[in-house]
């Protein structure tokens, strides 16, 4: 099973899309609500997440992608409702992989 961390952008009701081989966290439900993104994805490292996936477009230029500590993955998507979220989960599940590099990935429709 593989910890996935879902950001503040994202619906928390979006982890109930998500299969049985993952545990998905809201940033809320750790206690993490308004932390910095950087410190954010240290927390999440050090946690053991795999990644974390988002709805901020803005966080790969706020971010040095070259010292990322755990990969980041953006849902693009027309908004930031359940509805338009959770027909991009399945891609989202077919990128997670204990061994992905710590960088931005993009899924979108």
């Amino acid at each position: 099973t593989m910890r996935l961390l879902l950001d503040e952008s994202v619906p928390r009701r979006l982890k109930g899309a998500f299969g049985s081989g993952f545990i998905v966290e809201t940033v809320p439900e750790l206690g993490w609500a308004g932390t910095n993104n950087g410190e954010l994805l240290r927390r999440a490292a050090g946690a053991g997440f795999v990644a974390m996936v988002t709805a901020d477009r803005g966080i790969e230029y706020q971010q040095r992608l070259d010292t990322l500590p755990i990969a980041v993955i953006i849902m693009l998507a027309y908004r930031n409702r359940i509805a338009d979220l959770e027909p991009l989960v399945p891609q989202v599940e077919r990128l997670l992989d204990p061994t992905m590099e710590r960088r931005v990935y993009r899924v979108a429709v």
